[in-house]
């Protein structure tokens, strides 16, 4: 061990550990933890919007703690091993003289710091990246079974950890071709598959609702340059902070002189091409681009050692960085110090007030899958996310936590007015209002199926069929539709009441398991560009819910 980690280094990373450790267990949640803790109460191969290693790492973590920290220790962990794994895919034999300059660059990074602690699918895509460079580097230097295992192993983790880490693979192993002749390269694919095939399963058992939500379902603006393609630069700036001008500058002094290096410059500009080609398509969010961040360190912390002028100022301004990053992680848990109101901020005290008002009552969150898990997280009663067609799928689309709570008095929470019991500000300004609802039963898993091309320009009866997944028969006095129209972007423009009658007309209820078609015919959009439709469902007089998903006119 020591021969590997200087003394020195061993000391810092248990420093950063411990301090990740105490601003994990003081933090609140944000709201995308809260929604992953959500997901680990009911561990799964797969999840609405994500694969399940994020879910994994809050579970084993909630064996070992309580509270925050019983949602981001193995956080804590894996954010404390990239940095040993970073510092073991260097090989320099100087490298040992600028320890604390290695520190520096790293801790300079604002997300590695943030993913140091918070627990989202970033911390364990940032170790894995590491992880799969770090095996790729040794199975370059012994290539045999053994290695070509590992390259398997850390495959699957980068995808288990979140989709776009396909890009990661792609890139490192297109920067060498010659690979597609190497049998253990082969062996590394094989085991990956094989690993991952689990997650295959759960993606056909659940008709890949997460691919479609991400490639089909998703809203997008048109295309605005600033917003896209001005903003990505911006990232590419946001994510080194002021240590970027030397960060690139290294970028651009290394030469491809090793297949590793090759691989980690193929990684850095492929990352930065893909998402600049993306960037006019829609907007690139920081996150996204944060895995050049492990090919950089390395290839700048190469550069530190060569040449004393970046070694200089990034030190400088590494320090200045990182300063900055530490008054804004105080701010996280004592607001007061905050330039900002961030969302670690008054969730807990809002929670309690709503809490005190209705004990442990059940809490119905309308289009709120931040809201609900946050709720259910601190108050430990049950939540519910009801998602209509202001809004978008989810996680409590697809899960059982609607069934927890039918047929039970519930306080419903909302952003409007109509029909309030009770005002419910937040600290952040926004109001929020609760009507309670007696007995509250929602059927948001039925599914509105249309399987023919359709043609708006028609007067003929068009058909679309309801599925009924649910375990019971529902009346069809208890359910009326609508229809949304939807722009190319895919935002919801109009939407109507729509008449719908059974093509059987003695049918009065939709039978378990089962499906029923109905006729009806299209009503007259305001629109002149709808592109889109879908047909939504209202279940006892609660708004109308994405039941259907958006099919393209003919």
């Amino acid at each position: 061990m020591n021969s590997k980690f200087p003394r020195l280094f061993l000391i810092l990373l248990g420093l950063i550990f411990i301090l990740n450790v105490i601003q994990s267990a003081l933090t609140p949640l944000i709201f995308d933890e809260a929604y992953y803790w959500h997901y680990a109460q009911n561990l799964s191969w797969g999840y609405f919007d994500h694969p399940p290693l994020v879910a994994l790492m809050v579970k084993l973590s909630g064996f070992l703690f309580e509270g925050e920290l019983g949602v981001r220790f193995v956080s804590c962990l894996l954010s404390t091993g990239m940095f040993a794994i970073i510092w073991m895919s260097i090989d320099h034999p100087k490298k040992r003289d600028y320890v604390p300059h290695f520190f520096v660059l790293l801790f300079s990074m604002a997300l590695l710091n943030a993913y140091g602690f918070f627990t989202l699918p970033d911390t364990p895509l940032l170790f894995f990246t590491a992880f799969f460079l770090y095996t790729y580097k040794r199975f370059l230097e012994q290539n045999n079974w053994l290695w070509g295992l590992f390259l398997g192993i850390t495959m699957a983790g980068l995808m288990y950890s979140k989709y776009h880490a396909a890009l990661v693979i792609f890139f490192v192993l297109f920067s060498n071709i010659k690979l597609v002749t190497n049998k253990y390269a082969w062996l590394g694919v094989l085991v990956a598959l094989f690993c991952y095939t689990p997650h295959f399963i759960w993606l056909f058992e659940n008709d890949f609702v997460t691919i479609k939500y991400h490639l089909f379902d998703r809203p997008n603006d048109p295309y605005n340059f600033t917003k896209y393609t001005l903003g990505f630069f911006v990232n590419l700036i946001a994510v080194f902070g002021l240590t970027f001008p030397w960060v690139y500058q290294s970028l651009f002094k290394t030469k491809s002189t090793d297949r590793l290096t090759k691989a980690l410059l193929f990684l850095t500009y492929g990352i930065i091409l893909f998402f600049f080609v993306s960037s006019f398509n829609r907007r690139i969010q920081t996150q996204w681009i944060i895995v050049i961040t492990v090919p950089l360190a390395i290839l700048t912390f190469k550069q530190i050692i060569a040449n004393a002028k970046i070694r200089k100022w990034i030190y400088i301004t590494g320090i200045i960085n990182g300063v900055l990053i530490l008054y804004l992680r105080v701010g996280l848990i004592y607001e007061p110090i905050s330039p900002i109101y961030y969302e670690t901020h008054g969730n807990k005290e809002w929670i309690s007030g709503i809490q005190e008002k209705i004990g442990d009552m059940p809490v119905v969150f309308e289009n709120s899958y931040r809201n609900a898990p946050m709720y259910a997280f601190y108050s430990g009663v049950p939540t519910f996310s009801l998602n209509n067609f202001m809004y978008r799928r989810n996680q409590y689309s697809i899960d059982n936590s609607e069934s927890t709570l039918q047929h039970q008095k519930v306080l419903y929470v909302s952003k409007r007015a109509t029909g309030a019991d009770m005002e419910l500000p937040k600290g952040d300004g926004k109001m929020y209002y609760g009507q309670f609802i007696d007995n509250f039963e929602s059927y948001r898993k039925l599914k509105t199926l249309v399987e023919e091309p359709i043609s708006l320009n028609t007067e003929k009866e068009q058909t679309f069929r309801v599925y009924n997944p649910y375990d019971e028969n529902i009346s069809l006095d208890k359910i009326k539709f609508n229809i949304a129209y939807l722009n190319p972007t895919k935002d919801v423009v109009d939407r109507f009441a729509l008449k719908a009658i059974p093509a059987e007309s003695q049918t009065k209820q939709l039978i378990s398991k089962d499906t029923v078609a109905f006729k009806f015919k299209f009503p007259k959009p305001n629109m002149d560009n709808a592109t889109y439709f879908r047909i939504g469902i209202s279940e006892n007089d609660l708004l109308y819910g994405i039941n259907g998903t958006n099919t393209k006119f003919e």
